[in-house]
Order: C-alpha cells, then sequence, then structure tokens
C-alpha cells in the first residue's frame, strides 16, 4: 500500500529576500524582481536585466551557492524539528557552481587562449584525444581541446559534441528514459532509470572511479589513476583553497555532499542535474522512496544563482526577453530572464511525521515524470511529454480527471515555443476542465531558476493552497490565441483551492508533474 508523503519544512531565497514573507511581498504581489545585475559586467550582452539579488561580485562570492543550499536546509530541518544526526537522504537538483571556473579562467587569460587553441595535429591535441576516447573526455566549461570535445561523453557546462549522446555513461541535463538506467553503471535503484539524469554523489568507489567524470584531489578507486576525465590537483601537500577546492563546487555531486556534511545528516545522497526538471526529479524520486517504504525522511534541495556563463549561453541562443520583462502566455512575450532561487524542503512518511508529532504543512498525493525526447531544446509542440507526466500524476493522486484541482503552477517560461505547447499539453490532460483552473506563471516574477525552478515552484504552489491566494502571472498584455487559459494576469487572486498541480519541462524532453493538497 502506498505510504503517504508530507511536507513538514522548508527554507528559500529568491532575488526578493529569504522565507515565505518575502515570496508574499514579491511573487504573490506580481512584482517582477528584474533589475540591472551587477554581479558581472553585462556589456558583451543584449541585455542587463535577471531577478538577481542587489549584490555586487563580491557579495556574491560570500553567498556561494553551497552556502545558500545550506543556510536554507538549516531553516528547512528548524521549522520540521529535526536536527543534526537526522538519517535522512539528500537529493539535490543542481548543474554545479560555475562562478569559480570563469573566474579561474579569467584570471589566466594566456592559458585559456593556449587551451583553446589546442587541435587535432598537436601533441596537445592528441593528447586530449586520446583521453577522451579512453575516458569519455568530460569538459568543464570548455576546460579542453577540441579533440576532447568531440567525444566528450558529458559536459558540465550544458554542451557537448555530437558524439556525447552515443557514448554518454551519464546523461546530462534533462536526458532520459529507460535505455539510460540499462546502460548506465551510475545510475542507482530502479525508479532512477525513470526519473533520469542521476548522478551518484561520490566521485569515488570501482565502478564509479571505471566512468569517472571528474577526479578532484585524487578522490576515486585505483582505477581513477589510469582513466581520469579531468584531473583537478594541486598535488601532494597541496594548501586548501588550491585549484582543485577553488572549483570544486563546480561538481554537483560535490554540492550534495556538502549540504549533507553541513546539515549533519546520514543517509544517501544523490544529485540530479537535468536542467529545468532537476529539483522536481530529486522531489519525485524521494516521494517514491518515501511513498514505498525505503526512507522515512528526505532533504530535497536545489539552486541557482545567476553567473556569467550560464548567462552568456542564454543571451547566444538568443532566448532573453528583450524588453527586460517575463510576459508569459502573452502574445507580445519575447524570451525568458535568469533569476536567483535556493529552496529545500523536508518531505516525510505521514506516519513518520505523526509519530514524533510534526506539524504538516501540505501533502504530496501524485507525481509524474516523463520524456518525450522530441528535440534538444524545443518542448513537443502538443506538449506530449507534459501532458502524459500530468496524467501520471492525476492518476496517482486518484484524481485522473482533475476534478479537484483548484489552481496550475505553469512551468511559463515566456517563450515563444513553451508557453503554446505547454498549453495544449494541459488542454490534453484535463480536457473539459481545463479552462476553469486558474494557471500562473510565477517565472514572470522570479525569472527562470533552471534547476532550482521546480523546488522553488513547489514551495510558491503550497504557499498558495496555505494562504489562500492564487500568484499572478505578471506582465501579461493582451491574450495569445494560441494561450487560452485562465492565467491570472497581473494581479493576485483569492481562492480556497485543496489541491494544485505544478509543472516543469526541460531540455531534451523531461517533464515533470506533481500534485499538492492542504492538510
Amino acid at each position: 500500500m502506498r505510504g503517504d508523503v508530507t511536507i513538514t519544512g522548508f527554507g528559500i531565497r529568491t532575488a526578493f529576500g529569504t522565507g515565505a514573507d518575502a515570496l508574499r511581498r514579491g511573487v504573490f504581489a506580481g512584482i517582477p524582481a528584474f533589475r540591472p545585475t551587477t554581479r558581472f559586467d553585462t556589456g558583451p550582452y543584449r541585455t542587463p536585466m535577471a531577478a538577481a539579488a542587489p549584490d555586487g561580485p563580491d557579495a556574491v562570492e560570500d553567498w556561494a551557492l553551497r552556502h545558500a543550499l545550506a543556510r536554507c536546509g538549516a531553516e528547512a530541518l528548524d521549522m520540521a524539528g529535526l536536527g543534526p544526526g537526522t538519517e535522512a537522504a539528500v537529493l539535490l537538483g543542481v548543474a554545479g557552481d560555475h562562478t569559480s571556473v570563469t573566474r579561474y579562467w579569467r584570471s589566466r587569460p594566456e592559458e585559456a587562449a593556449s587551451v583553446s587553441a589546442r587541435g587535432p595535429g598537436t601533441d596537445a591535441g592528441r593528447t586530449a584525444e586520446r583521453a577522451g576516447e579512453r575516458t569519455g573526455g568530460v569538459v568543464l566549461n570548455g576546460v579542453a581541446g577540441e579533440g576532447v570535445a568531440r567525444n566528450a561523453a558529458v559536459v558540465s557546462g550544458r554542451a557537448a559534441g555530437e558524439g556525447a549522446g552515443r557514448k554518454a555513461d551519464v546523461v546530462p541535463h534533462g536526458v532520459a528514459g529507460d535505455g539510460v538506467a540499462r546502460k548506465s553503471d551510475m545510475v542507482p535503484g530502479e525508479d532512477a532509470g525513470r526519473t533520469g539524469g542521476v548522478v551518484p554523489t561520490g566521485v569515488a568507489g570501482d565502478d564509479v572511479a571505471r566512468n569517472a567524470d571528474v577526479v578532484l584531489n585524487g578522490a576515486g578507486g585505483e582505477d581513477a589513476g589510469r582513466n581520469p576525465g579531468v584531473v583537478l590537483t594541486d598535488g601532494p601537500g597541496a594548501e586548501p583553497g588550491g585549484v582543485a577546492a577553488r572549483l570544486a563546487d563546480a561538481v554537483p555531486a560535490r554540492l550534495a555532499e556538502s549540504l549533507a556534511g553541513q546539515l549533519g545528516l546520514t543517509g544517501p545522497r544523490l544529485t540530479f542535474t537535468n536542467a529545468c526538471v532537476a529539483s522536481a526529479a530529486a522531489i519525485i524520486h524521494a516521494c517514491r522512496l518515501i511513498s514505498s517504504g525505503r526512507i522515512d525522511v528526505a532533504v530535497c534541495a536545489g539552486g541557482y544563482l545567476v553567473e556569467e556563463e550560464t548567462f552568456g549561453k542564454f543571451d547566444s541562443g538568443r532566448a532573453l526577453s528583450r524588453d527586460g520583462m517575463v510576459r508569459p502566455f502573452s502574445a507580445d512575450r519575447s524570451g525568458l530572464l535568469l533569476g536567483d532561487g535556493v529552496a529545500v524542503v523536508v518531505l516525510e512518511s505521514a506516519e513518520h511525521a505523526r509519530r514524533r508529532g510534526a506539524r504538516p504543512l501540505a501533502s504530496v498525493l501524485g507525481w509524474g515524470a516523463a520524456t518525450d525526447a522530441y528535440h534538444i531544446a524545443q518542448p513537443h509542440p502538443e506538449g506530449a511529454g507534459l501532458a502524459q507526466a500530468t496524467r501520471q500524476a492525476l492518476r496517482l493522486a486518484g484524481d485522473p480527471d482533475g476534478a479537484a484541482l483548484g489552481y496550475v503552477n505553469a512551468h511559463g517560461t515566456g517563450t515563444r515555443y513553451n508557453d503554446g505547447a505547454e498549453t495544449r499539453g494541459l488542454r490534453a490532460a484535463l480536457a473539459e476542465r481545463a479552462g476553469s483552473i486558474p494557471v500562473s506563471s510565477t517565472k514572470s516574477t522570479t525569472g527562470h531558476l533552471l534547476e532550482a525552478a521546480g523546488i522553488v515552484e513547489f514551495v510558491i504552489t503550497m504557499l498558495a493552497l496555505t494562504d489562500g491566494v492564487l500568484p499572478p502571472t505578471a506582465g501579461f498584455t493582451r491574450p495569445d490565441p494560441e494561450c487560452d487559459l485562465d492565467y491570472v494576469p497581473n494581479r493576485p487572486r483569492r481562492a480556497d483551492p485543496r489541491r494544485a498541480l505544478t509543472i516543469n519541462a526541460a531540455f531534451g524532453g523531461a517533464n515533470t508533474a506533481l500534485v499538492l493538497e492542504r492538510p
């Protein structure tokens, strides 16, 4: 029999500040957080706008992603009445903190130019090609020659050569499916293959060492030394804060280990890197573990803080909004903007929470994950994967028609491709109910939080249920015939929903859906 999953604590940080009240003042009031960011020089880019906290480069270093995760985690555990020594799984959706990598190469322009110039025909290029052929040639944000890029199995900086899909042992950002579970030594548990994009938390152990992504300071089994992908080590007797230590946060699994260590939690650790569904996938996997009786407590987290590398990539792809606003589902929408988002939630079995007298904030009744694999960056035109994930979640919640739903927190990126496809996917999943259920996109105020989007919007959806207020879709100007649902335009709306759905989508055709219910 399926065990109930309850939410007993959370901690959250966005550009509006820390905690639920900051969300109420910003997201639920429909006030966008977009402003010119001062974290890096935005001169080379088409827009300076992001939903980033008003701090400069030095402040960002102090508020590094690992610290933000730990602070939100401490708040979540305190709210749940748990503390150090708790046996809890840690499941983190994150792509790593690449700020240190960007700074490393900026501080060594001659080395960066030399590396980028290496290719086939040079000694360095041939060495790189041989390393890539032996190990899958993991590339950390372009720290490799051309030969490595062609043979890359996994590219940490969200880019891969053509051979990546054919050779990958670990699936980057949003690529999932049964084939992953069959081929990968690094996807733990039978449920992981269905969730997709799972990366183990330790760059160590025999199997991991044979397939090593990145070896930091010699971490790994005996095979790691023979087959390292990228070795970042300062050598014997290196001082703390050397190259490897400074770049460690760029490795997603290290952030999960750091989070568990700082919170004093014991239990398994998993890191999800499947792009914009990463933290939602972490929640879904935790729900599966709890409902099956394998664990009692899970600490789920996700984080992204605006930084130059990802900002530059979205700018190069012409994905960023041209007018400094995000206008989901509006006819004049022109793109997304990035934003800060870090959140941690504590999930427990209902029985475990009852035994210790914990107060449930809400319950997770259903979850679904589906990959339509339509395109590496574009959603399926009919929202097929999103509709499938939504149907799964509703069936598990015992409400296949969505009759009990009172609100949908949409993915709603404000891009031309996403919003029309998402609308059609919701209509396919909810049929005649679709037009009567309020739908809003809170990315219109927070910006797109990438790997953190799922968990931040999970918390926002929970607050909509408990507060009885639906957050609006800000920046909405005029309807688009392709987008014909009730999008709660511009102003919050009082309501009394008992259940709500939150959905997310990602590159590679990955989709997630979660159904929440208030007590």
